[in-house]
């Protein structure tokens, strides 16, 4: 029987070993994540494990709510010692949950606690964590450095003044770059209700009045160049269902106008509107060379009594069921046709669609980028060892695994990147059995290369990231 979470931990043979020794040498590129640029310019303390635990991480929250755990001790007004303790009786129901390797790797890594958590344990770990939470190693610009980070990309709304930003880069001491990504979201769900509250504030922000569809496109173009002169390299999406339908220009500027004057769309006129500011955007990325990320298979706020009270993001979304295979090639396709396609990494929520994306790249590839339609990492609720070997194991078979831009957070907690080493195990492992199993050849410098480029070197070559 194995020590658990043993050196060798996720590494089964003596081939995965070894590359896991390349592997942990190399530093983050954190390409999508939602840390707080505010707490990173402030750089932010704790005054307990709870604060930089448990607030607003909802994959604990969902473990808590399944054990039982009444709302007071998770979201509500309980102390931050029972809401630790809450979670620590949680820990002892979560055997193969990957929150119960991510929290003793956080434990392990950042504050040398190899105590497993528990019941029996909580108080020794709570008194020995909220010790070394005064120190200033657990800052949050000591915490990202602590975890060899070059470069983050946070998310960042298109009306955003990205005054964080400026203000991180004002710190010559902090080396890592923090930059911005554009996540136009709110531009493009018009049918929701805070539509014409979101337009206000890039009025706003913008000093520009926002009168027409055609108006809507310059503006966002004029936003996406001042994140550009602001780091910016990637731009995110948010694709919860298919959408695809073209119509004239007329008819998206009656749409346009039909929503500015407060009335209710129809599906049909949601989509074009979709459709046309998706495609217009697109052109922008290409135009100023940026990468497009586009999450698909989200289903959000299932819980209506939920949402009312504690609002979005808080640990009630799922996997939605959604074939968007035939859109997704007509959005992809009504770019390319144009020569406009900018670089772009898919992800799946729903695993059944992995090869329908490992698939799909193969269709846009051209030699401006090597591997420049990408088929991203396990996301969210696959960002665990099967979803990971899945994805991974998708990709090689359908397309070229050793181009892959690897691994990212997708987390708002500083202490995340410990994802990262479960990410490099399991690649690792993934490659080594390959070998160990006569599948492929050992050649220790191209499995080197490798397994070094998919942990960084693609990621950073992608983005053009200079560091």
């Amino acid at each position: 029987m194995r020590k658990f979470m043993d050196s060798d931990f996720l590494l089964k043979n003596d081939v995965s070993k070894k590359l896991y020794e390349y592997a942990e040498k190399m530093p983050i590129f954190d390409y999508h994540c939602h840390l707080n640029p505010k707490e990173i310019a402030e750089n932010k303390s704790y005054e307990n494990i709870t604060q930089i635990w448990l607030y607003g991480d909802h994959y604990k929250w969902r473990a808590m709510r399944s054990n039982g755990v009444d709302e007071k001790y998770i979201t509500g007004d309980a102390t931050d010692y029972e809401k630790f303790l809450a979670f620590a009786e949680t820990m002892e129901y979560a055997y193969g949950n990957p929150l119960f390797h991510w929290s003793h790797l956080e434990l392990k890594r950042f504050f040398g606690i190899e105590e497993v958590l528990n019941r029996k344990t909580a108080e020794s770990i709570w008194n020995k964590a909220n010790e070394l939470l005064k120190t200033s190693e657990f800052t949050a610009k000591r915490l990202v450095e602590r975890s060899n980070v070059k470069a983050l990309c946070t998310t960042d709304d298109p009306a955003d003044t990205l005054e964080f930003h400026q203000e991180i880069l004002k710190d010559e001491n902090f080396k890592v770059k923090v930059l911005p990504t554009f996540r136009p979201d709110k531009a493009i769900y018009l049918e929701k209700d805070d539509y014409l509250i979101w337009l206000e504030k890039l009025e706003t922000v913008s000093n520009e009045k926002i009168d027409s569809f055609k108006k809507l496109v310059e503006v966002l173009e004029r936003r996406v160049e001042f994140f550009v002169e602001n780091g910016c390299v990637v731009t995110d999406h948010s694709l919860e269902a298919p959408f695809y339908r073209r119509d004239t220009e007329n008819r998206i500027e009656a749409i346009f106008a039909k929503r500015l004057a407060g009335e209710t769309l129809t599906k049909e006129e949601a989509d074009i509107y979709k459709t046309e500011i998706f495609l217009a955007l697109g052109k922008i990325y290409y135009k100023n060379d940026l990468g497009m990320q586009l999450h698909m298979g989200a289903l959000r706020n299932n819980n209506e009594r939920m949402f009312k009270k504690l609002g979005a993001d808080v640990g009630f979304d799922s996997i939605a069921d959604n074939n968007y295979g035939e859109v997704l090639s007509k959005l992809l396709n009504s770019l390319d046709v144009d020569g406009k396609l900018p670089k772009t990494i898919l992800y799946c929520l729903n695993p059944k669609d992995n090869e329908v994306l490992g698939t799909m790249i193969g269709n846009f590839q051209n030699s401006d980028t090597p591997g420049k339609i990408q088929f991203g990492s396990g996301w969210w609720f696959n960002d665990q060892k099967d979803g990971m070997i899945r994805q991974m194991t998708a990709l090689s078979q359908l397309g070229l695994l050793r181009r892959f831009v690897g691994m990212l957070t997708d987390s708002r907690s500083f202490l995340s990147y410990t994802r990262h080493e479960y990410f490099r195990r399991i690649l690792c492992n993934l490659v080594g059995t390959w070998v160990e199993d006569g599948e492929v050849p050992y050649d220790e410098e191209i499995l080197k290369a490798m397994i070094e480029e998919i942990c960084f070197i693609n990621a950073k070559n992608y983005f053009k990231l200079e560091i």
